[in-house]
């Protein structure tokens, strides 16, 4: 089936936001702007069904790329999986402290974005679990009227779940604040969505920003890049 919805523009934005590049294996680094995967679901929290896919064609970059840097104490273990059987035993369970001073807890830098602020154009494509009874007219209101209203199936976020996004619809004329030297930059590779196909994996494009836009090609188009070669 090669038909596909209308296309909508959603505009995202947010206090602070972190879209972790995978090459950074302890610290957490930004890309400077939002991922395919990420805008994808941030579509996915105001609707999701398991008839179509969505697809994001396009990001508009609004607000200038800026950075920001700090620490916090992030848990490094989690419960083993025999005590917490053995609690629903009714067996005790040794208390799990987190906070600082805990061996469970680990110092990790954080390098973020602030102040971000997108449009996504996105479509969605159906799937092999569309049914007789769906139709584009049908889910094209649905995620019309869920996203005037504010509705979401759980709180959409930039990256990570503590920054929360704000959404809604992207009316209007688009007007970008970039600076000069922001409008048209190569930002190298970046993740573009994951193959689900077993074995699962992570595909990349080549993403540039021209006058404040990044064009995503089709999935097909993206590439495969092995842990031995550096992006």
């Amino acid at each position: 089936m090669n038909e596909r919805s209308r296309t909508f523009k959603v505009r995202v934005s947010g206090d602070m936001a972190c879209f972790t590049r995978p090459e950074f294996k302890t610290e957490r680094v930004s890309y400077e702007v939002i991922t395919p995967s990420a805008a994808r679901g941030i579509l996915e929290g105001i609707l999701w069904k398991p008839a179509f896919f969505w697809v994001v064609s396009r990001i508009h970059v609004l607000n200038p790329i800026c950075f920001i840097s700090f620490r916090r104490n992030e848990v490094k273990d989690r419960i083993p999986l025999s005590k917490v059987k053995s609690a629903m035993k009714g067996k005790p369970l040794d208390h799990f402290f987190a906070g600082a001073g805990s061996k469970a807890c680990s110092q990790r830098n954080t390098v973020a974005l602030r102040d971000v602020d997108y449009v996504i154009e996105a479509h969605y494509v159906p799937t092999q679990k569309w049914g007789p009874d769906d139709n584009f007219q049908k889910f094209n209101e649905m995620f019309r009227r869920r996203l005037e209203k504010g509705q979401t199936f759980h709180q959409p976020y930039l990256g990570c779940r503590e920054f929360p996004a704000r959404v809604e619809p992207a009316g209007g004329e688009i007007v970008y604040s970039l600076p000069e030297e922001q409008k048209n930059k190569y930002l190298g590779w970046m993740l573009h969505d994951l193959d689900f196909r077993p074995p699962i994996r992570p595909k990349f494009f080549p993403a540039e920003i021209r006058e404040g836009v990044i064009d995503v090609p089709p999935f097909d188009e993206s590439f495969y890049i092995s842990k031995e070669k550096q992006i």
